[in-house]
């Protein structure tokens, strides 16, 4: 069985957009499971997701007030179809961010990742580090800083392998 992916972060509603495009609630209602990396900004879009959402998973963001903090906390761990998942909202700079993913997330830690869904700097990534972490941050939808328009990421799961990883443009 196959288990569709949205990974989404930054959405900043209603500081930075009053609300999500409809592209991106159609891909809501398209996934099996959502993944919020933080700073929601808002506890309704929150709620409006859970309601949504086949399955949510999330996790708070340095935008993100105490409400959300107490329900979200800064770390999530799912597994789906065989593939572990920790999300955070940050990593750091660019410059070592794989280093400090194998630190906290690889092989060698407590309770190692597959992949790892983060957020925070708006600008999509989508590398491997040296041990195999995957690590995915899908930009922001609403706010896309230097990018030339937002983004998500959409991706696939079975087997216990992560397939098909897309950026997903959704220009407003």
């Amino acid at each position: 069985m196959t288990t569709r992916l949205l990974l989404l972060s930054d959405t900043h509603v209603p500081a930075r957009a009053k609300a999500l495009q409809e592209q991106v609630w159609r891909l809501v209602d398209e996934a099996d499971v959502v993944i919020h990396a933080g700073d929601w900004v808002s506890p309704a879009l929150l709620d409006e997701l859970a309601a949504r959402s086949r399955r949510l998973v999330g996790v708070a963001g340095n935008n993100d007030g105490p409400e959300l903090w107490e329900r979200l906390g800064g770390l999530a761990r799912v597994e789906v179809a065989g593939v572990r998942i920790a999300v955070v909202h940050e990593t750091g700079a660019a410059a070592g961010r794989e280093r400090r993913a194998d630190e906290r997330f690889g092989p060698g830690c407590e309770a190692p990742a597959d992949v790892l869904v983060f957020g925070h700097s708006h600008i999509p990534w989508d590398t491997t580090t040296p041990s195999g972490l995957r690590l995915l941050n899908p930009g922001s939808p609403t706010d896309r800083r230097r990018q030339p328009v937002g983004t998500v990421m959409t991706a696939r799961v079975s087997h216990g392998a992560l397939h098909a990883v897309t950026l997903v443009p959704t220009p407003r």
